[in-house]
Parts: C-alpha cells; structure tokens; sequence
C-alpha cells in the first residue's frame, strides 16, 4: 500500500497527473485494516480525496475476493470501464473483473423475437427504435443496452426487449444458452472483483433474482461507493410494491402470448382489457384530486385508503384472479403462458395485501407520476437487515461517501444503515476552500414560504449570472419552485447585459440538459433533487450555485412522518436529530457541486436567513467545505466580477 501510493509509486509513473494526497492514504489504510481483520468502516471523504483509488487499491492488492458497489447504472460503468483499467495496469495485478447490472439492463433474445409482433406499423417511433436494438442486437456481445447509442432511456422499446422477474422464463426459455443475463451471472461468478449498484444488491437480497445473493457469499470484501443514497435505495426495494404500470405491462402479455400461444381457448382480449381497465381505476382511485398532475409526488396512505381504493385493489384482484381461471388449461402448452399465470396468482396476492393491514414495522405510502401509481409498503431503514448481513460470514464491509453525517461518528447514515460496532473515518478535502470559494447568505431576504421569495431568487440569480456570463446552477429543494424560479430569472435579466439561456429540468433528460449547458457560457440550469449530487463539472463551467433553501426534508412525506413518529415515541428531538440532521447532508451534497478540483473558485449563495439567524443554523454552516462568508451583496458580486475577469483572460 505504501508503495503504491509513494511519490514515485507505480501510480504516479503511470500517470504523470497523480498527486500524491495524505488524505487518501489515511483512507487506503482503513479501508486496508478493513480488509484484513474483516472488519466493518463508515468512512466520509470530502471532494478531491480520491476515494474509489484508495479503495480499489487495497482491494486489487489484498488478491481478496470483492464486491463493490456504487449508486447508478452510470457510475458503475465509470469505475468498470475506466478506473479499474487504469489501476489494474498501474498496479500489474492480474486480477479478473466482471460488471453485473439488473436485468432490465440487458437484451432478452426471446422477448425481442416477440416485440416485432406487438409493435403495430402505426407506431413509428417504437417501430425505429425496435430496428435500431435489432441491428445491435446482431452485433452485441455482452447485451447491455448502455452499449445502444441512439437509445434514450426512456424509450418505450426497452420493456418490449428486457426482461423481469415475473416474465423471465429462466431454463425453460429457447434462447437460455444464449441469455445474456446468464452470461453476466456466470462472468460474475468467476471474477475476482464485480462491479453492482444499490439497486441491484437490495433488490436481490429482497427478490434473489440477479445473482447478488448467490455471489455474495463467495467474496472478502464488500465496498458501498456513494454510501449516502444506500438506506433510501434500500428501503424501497426491501418493500412490498404494486404498480399500475407493471399491471398494464400484464395486460399486454397476456393479450399478445394468449393469441400466439392460444388462440381461440380463451377470451384474452376481454380478459387483457379487463385487467388493464382494474390498472387506470387502480391509479385513479390512489391519485384522487391529484389524477391529472404532471409531477411526481409521494401521498401518505391515510389520505387514499377508503371505498375507492379498496373497491380498485378488489376489482384488480378479481381481473387477475380470471386470467388465472383462464390460463390454467393451457399452461402446458408453453412457457409463456405457465409464467402469465405465476404472474396473475402473484397480483391477486398483492392486491389483497394491500387490501389488509399494514405490518407493526412497516409504512405504506403512494407514489404518483404521471404515467402510474405505486403502492408501497417498507421498513423504515436498513439496519435490520444489514446485521444481519454482516453477522452471517466474516468478511469486511466498507462504506463510503462525501456526505454520511455532521458529526465525527457519522451518526445520521451510521444509525440508520445498523453500523453500531463500525470503525468511523473523516478525511476532509484537500482542496483549499477559503481560498477557493466564497459563500453568502443575502440579508435581507424573503423567507421561505412567502409568496415572493421564489421570484426574489430568481432575480437574485440573474444578477449573479450575469456578472458571471453565465456558468450558474440553481438548485431548489422542490419541484414546485422550478418554473417561478425560472420565469423570474428570465423577467430579472438586464436586456442591456449579457444574454442567458435558462435550461429548466423536465424540459429534457438530465443528460441532455447537461450537454447543453457544456461550458456553461451564457447559460443557467435551474434543476432539483436530480441535480444537486452526482454532477462533476470543474473548471470555469460552473462558478456560481445558488441554493432556493434550506433542504429539510417535507414534513407531509409518509417516510418522514414515520420516522419522526419512531424518534418522538422513543423520548427523542425529531427537529434536532432528523431535521436538521438530514439538512446537513443535503446542503452539503449541494454546495459540493461548486469544487471539484484544486483550481475550480466559486460562490456558494444561500437564499434562506434561517442559515444566519436560528440556532441550528451554526450547526448547517459547520457542516459545509471551510468557505469563507461575505456579508453584503457588493463583496459577492466583486467576487464573481473577478471570477468573470479570471475566465475572459
């Protein structure tokens, strides 16, 4: 290990840019005794640590067996593609590695010679993109979909060419030899370190359908990169869950594999618009007032939980429970249709849960989109189940993240992910804040709340930008603020200044959205949650973020009312353990946008008084990079005035 990351290391004489950093040695080497005594570390490391070399290293060298997981399908790709690379060849470890996803991800041969006849030629659309994966699909070896350029994730054409688990035919299916999912499962099963996300690891440990529980206890060593999003990703796939889209997708199947497979020995179409009529009711009767909304918003199950939602969850489990009747004597005749039958048996189950009391240990809650509802039903946190996890087999367990607390125990992931007994390391940032970053809270300032305080800091952006040309980030903490916050920026901007273009999230993808921005040259990005973790841009591109206000979590959302209902119970301070707490974190996550590197400066601006004038608001400053606070508006905007002159030169 001291070797490796010496001066001139094989990491240094393999890349003339590596610098060498204290602070990612101190890590390396917890991360390192983790390994060897099997033992367990929740480790915060501040921007610029490096984090994933100083736990790739110890885990390339220790010849330990290894899984490392990380928050996105992206970042996965990222570490699989391009830091492993770079390390295995620095390091001459001949250490075999393998990339494991969700088999959404990946190409389903069968249901791809099906899709064809589904897609109706009135639909051009999905009929292109069908011929876009086919072409692919010829040339493919591994059938990630992340491989397809001209795909967008959203494409209709994904559910028609992947599987699930409910419609996986597994050993029975005709292209089982040639499965790509098997194919990543088996590779899996050989490497010496895989690469998964969260999302894969809880949604196996809940469904055993992705090879991470059969792999998981093969390996040494567990890493969690990015650990800050595990107990929320957790928590919703270790849950119970209905959702109308995949009852639609139901319906669909069932029509097209009951005319291919049955024709004429059942009533499919009646039964298939039966179902997908139990679907829409489904989600009207969970959405209420709320039907015509297109937004994203999560209800507490008190508020919907009468005749009307009971009436869809019975009518549903009658639907299903006919095509189940229905499908019984052709089950032999085909695969296909033993699985649409599994698939009925295990809606009606479902629906009745729902139609039944929740657990003692459990809260239910309603996710509404545009497109569908979800009906929920979760633990509150992970700590259960990752004990039991760790109690299972000696192996080590590593977590870590920029942002997992505000205290020196980490108390606020720590508490909740059930590490107890975990050893805790903070390395802060090697970057130099104070020199790099300004920060300011505008005083005076409408409060949050108040009718004119999103239009307040719309405007106070647009001045911001335009002393910068550009190169802002405004981040809000709700989805509700974006278009006023964006109007008034628009309506702010001096005609006689620089012009700016306003991108706003939802007006396109996320990736698109950033691609526009690129160098940030006239341009303001207003976004939300989406926006405010996983965006790396360093240098001049962003130089300004603008914070709407604090981030405390919305006290209507079920998960919150049940957690503040479990601290309250327990004699405990839910605003200064879980409020304030969960603040922290997220406006740290967000002013972590500005500095990425040893030459990035910037302004970090918070539109909330509350940060200055209540007490918890000392504890809110504290948690954040060591800037250095300006009081007027004269002295930020001389700051960006210098930052603008800086970029021009």
């Amino acid at each position: 290990m001291q070797e490796a990351f010496a001066d001139e290391g094989p990491l240094a004489r393999h890349d003339p840019a590596y610098l060498p950093r204290e602070v990612q040695r101190r890590l390396a080497d917890a991360v390192a005794e983790a390994i060897e005594t099997r033992g367990t570390l929740a480790a915060e490391a501040g921007t610029g640590v490096g984090k994933t070399f100083a736990y790739l290293v110890p885990l390339l060298l220790s010849g330990r067996r290894s899984l490392v997981s990380t928050a996105t399908k992206s970042l996965q790709d990222q570490l699989y593609l391009r830091d492993l690379p770079r390390l295995v060849e620095a390091l001459g470890t001949p250490v075999r590695t393998a990339l494991l996803k969700g088999r959404a991800a990946y190409l389903c041969r069968h249901r791809l010679a099906q899709a064809r006849q589904r897609t109706g030629p009135a639909d051009r659309l999905t009929s292109r993109a069908l011929a876009l994966v086919e072409g692919w699909a010829r040339r493919t070896r591994s059938g990630d979909l992340a491989e397809l350029d001209g795909l967008d994730d959203r494409s209709p054409v994904i559910p028609l060419v992947t599987s699930t688990r409910d419609n996986c035919l597994g050993s029975e299916c005709p292209e089982f030899r040639a499965c790509h999912v098997v194919q990543a499962r088996r590779e899996a099963m050989l490497a010496d370190l895989v690469v998964v996300n969260h999302h894969l690891f809880f949604a196996d440990l809940a469904l055993r359908d992705s090879g991470v529980a059969e792999l998981l206890p093969t390996v040494d060593a567990v890493v969690f990169d990015e650990a800050h999003g595990l107990v929320e990703t957790g928590v919703q796939f270790l849950g119970t869950t209905l959702g109308s889209g995949p009852v639609l997708d139901l319906a669909r199947d069932l029509l097209a594999l009951g005319v291919q497979w049955a024709r004429g020995l059942g009533p499919w179409a009646d039964l298939a618009a039966g179902i997908e009529t139990a679907a829409r009711e489904l989600r009207l009767a969970a959405a209420g007032d709320l039907a015509a909304t297109r937004a994203t918003v999560r209800l507490r199950w008190a508020d919907r939980a009468g005749p009307p939602l009971h009436g869809a969850l019975a009518g549903l489990a009658a639907a299903a429970a006919r095509a189940r009747e229905a499908l019984e004597p052709v089950v032999p005749v085909a695969p296909d249709l033993g699985r649409l039958a599994a698939r009925a048996d295990a809606l009606t189950a479902c629906a009745k849960q729902f139609a039944g009391d929740a657990a003692g240990d459990r809260v239910r809650w309603i996710d509404l989109t545009p497109g569908q509802a979800r009906l929920v039903e979760s633990p509150l946190d992970i700590g259960d189940l990752m004990r039991d996890q760790r109690r299972r087999a000696p192996r080590a367990w590593v977590f870590t993240s920029a942002t997992l607390g505000d205290d020196e125990a980490l108390s606020w992931f720590s508490a909740a992910a059930g590490l107890d007994d975990a050893a805790r390391l903070r390395v802060g940032s090697p970057y130099d804040h104070a020199a790099q970053a300004r920060a300011w809270v505008p005083q005076p300032f409408a409060r949050p709340g108040d009718a004119t305080h999103a239009p307040a800091v719309g405007a106070l952006a647009a001045r911001c930008a335009q002393v910068l040309g550009g190169r802002t980030f405004v981040l809000t903490t709700t989805l509700k603020a974006l278009p006023a916050i964006a109007d008034a920026l628009r309506a702010a901007c001096d005609p006689t200044g620089p012009a700016l273009e306003v991108l706003v999230q939802g007006s396109a993808p996320r990736r698109a959205l950033l691609q526009r921005y690129g160098d940030g040259r006239g341009v303001v990005l207003v976004g939300s949650q989406t926006f405010w973790e996983g965006i790396d841009l360093r240098g001049d591109a962003l130089q300004c973020v603008v914070i709407d206000k604090l981030p405390f979590p919305p006290p209507g959302d079920p998960l919150v009312e049940a957690r503040v209902r479990r601290l309250e119970a327990a004699g405990r301070d839910a605003f200064v353990e879980y409020f304030v707490g969960e603040a922290a974190i997220a406006l740290k996550q967000g002013a972590g946008r500005l500095i990425r590197s040893e030459t990035d400066r910037g302004l970090l601006v918070v539109c909330d008084p509350r940060l200055t004038r209540m007490p918890y608001g000392r504890r809110l400053r504290a948690a954040l990079p060591p800037m250095r606070w300006v009081d007027a508006e004269s002295d930020a905007m001389a700051w960006l005035a210098r930052l603008a002159r800086d970029h021009t030169e």
